[in-house]
């Protein structure tokens, strides 16, 4: 089939056709380290990674190009609001930079725990300043742009396209479609390229240009970056839903305002995260603003593992606004804890049959079903799907079941093989020093002491781990009595 994808620009389903026949430049939108990640940040990195890997996995060369955002982004959109960095900062008593390096160690290091591949390259904004005043000067070159009140602002209005990604009329702009808080701009959408006297008086980062001393706007660093290590015309652009109609649309006109042509070819979004009503919340858009923010830590705080996130977000699609809640986050766990069980017995049966050399056309036959979900626009659903069908497939031999894990698991990345491998061995140890009817009393005396100290997550780690060697568990009034199956 070849893969499809949907491109926000046009809002259509389309064949992808690179720029350069087996290899794709791609940009996605990162973090702005003046907080930590929360989960609904993270859902668009694990959508970045499910691209980064099915491109892998189709067979594609890939550049894969992610921002840092260090400086200048105000908390709103529109050049409105406080500057996130040196608000964190003065809260927390440090400087601008040392947020910025505290917070994206934090971000990496939720990005590892949810096994997502790091960006071949990441770039900082401040470390790309002059970069962006180089493409600033071109697109005032071109006639884009204009001074007022000290700061060099993007004149929309020489941009006939502009708004096209979000399908914004300029003639309804220019009639006041929002309320303009900047008296320096000409049209409420145009929007700052370089401040030199913005609001704070003292800002903390400030580099010499060609309009003053002063900083640049938040949108200029995506254009200058994507452009310095993709080219001035790249295949893939990604971003959360909200960027659409202002850092993109703002990206597109100054990129294409400096250039003269098309900049990017696909343009994909995700949806939402957004918090399910139930006795914890009211409901609505997770972010940190609203005071509803949940972080990976406070998932793994609460008896969870960061991959039963991931579980989680791949059994939805990535243009599908997905509900959070506790009692689906309890049902991605127990789903995925029950998956590798039943990876833990096929990997435990593969290790005694001999490796093959091509897989059966019942197992090619899964191996393509993953493949098309994934070619028809990312869907983790369907890959899922095909995934946990071939596990149960027991007219598969164990080491063909292996192999389908191993590549599926090359995309879905859930530690699969790993998790399963690491069950059994600790099993196996245990039975080998202590004898098998001793250890599996003490791990059942384990959790009957978990359970009294409501430690739940502990005694379901220890039920699955016996279940997967095929130990059954009864509670009864009398005590945990237990069984082989």
């Amino acid at each position: 089939m070849g893969l499809r994808v949907y491109n926000t620009m046009g809002r259509a389903m389309q064949d992808f056709i690179p720029l350069k026949d087996g290899h794709v430049g791609f940009y996605g939108c990162g973090p702005t380290v003046y907080n930590y990640a929360h989960i609904g940040n993270l859902r668009a990195y694990v959508f970045l990674d499910i691209l980064d890997k099915t491109l892998s996995f189709l067979g594609y060369d890939i550049t894969h190009v992610m921002n840092i955002t260090d400086i200048g982004h105000l908390s709103g959109d529109s050049d409105d609001g406080e500057d996130k960095m040196l608000k964190t900062a003065a809260e927390r008593g440090q400087s601008v930079l040392e947020i910025a390096q505290f917070y994206t160690d934090a971000f990496f290091k939720d990005i590892d725990r949810l096994h997502i591949r790091h960006p071949d390259i990441v770039c900082r904004a401040t470390e790309h300043v002059a970069d962006m005043i180089e493409l600033i000067k071109r697109i005032e070159a071109n006639g884009h742009t204009y001074m007022a009140g000290g700061n060099l602002y993007y004149d929309v209005s020489t941009f006939p396209d502009y708004g096209r990604l979000a399908c914004l009329n300029l003639s309804d702009l220019k009639a006041g479609a929002r309320i303009d808080i900047d008296q320096n701009k000409r049209n409420p959408y145009d929007f700052v390229l370089w401040f030199t006297k913005s609001k704070f008086e003292n800002h903390a980062l400030t580099w010499d240009s060609p309009w003053g001393r002063g900083y640049p706007g938040w949108h200029i660093e995506c254009s200058a970056m994507s452009m310095k290590y993709l080219g001035e015309q790249f295949d893939i652009h990604t971003g959360g839903i909200d960027h659409i109609p202002i850092h993109h649309t703002n990206e597109i006109a100054q990129s294409e305002g400096a250039t003269g042509k098309k900049w990017v070819n696909y343009w994909l979004h995700n949806e939402f995260l957004v918090i399910a009503k139930d006795s914890e919340s009211d409901g609505g858009k997770m972010s940190k603003s609203a005071g509803n923010s949940l972080t990976l830590q406070s998932l793994i705080d609460r008896g969870y593992d960061a991959l039963d996130y991931r579980f989680f977000l791949l059994g939805a699609h990535y243009r599908s606004q997905v509900a959070f809640s506790w009692k689906a986050m309890d049902s991605a766990k127990n789903a995925r804890r029950a998956l590798i069980q039943r990876v833990a017995k096929v990997v435990a049966a593969a290790s005694a049959e001999t490796d093959l050399d091509v897989l059966s056309p019942a197992a090619e036959s899964y191996l393509s079903s993953f493949r098309e979900a994934l070619e028809n626009d990312l869907g983790t659903p369907r890959a899922l799907s095909a995934l946990q069908g071939a596990v149960k497939d027991n007219t598969l031999s164990a080491r063909e079941r292996q192999i389908l894990i191993e590549k599926m698991d090359s995309v879905l990345s859930l530690g699969l093989i790993e998790e399963a491998q690491a069950q059994n061995a600790a099993v196996s140890s245990a039975v080998a020093e202590n004898g098998a009817d001793d250890e599996i009393q003490k791990l059942i005396d384990e959790r009957t002491e978990a359970k009294k100290a409501k430690n739940f997550a502990r005694a379901d780690e220890i039920r699955n781990q016996l279940a997967s060697q095929g130990i059954i568990l009864t509670d009864t009034p009398t005590g945990t009595v237990w069984k082989k199956a």
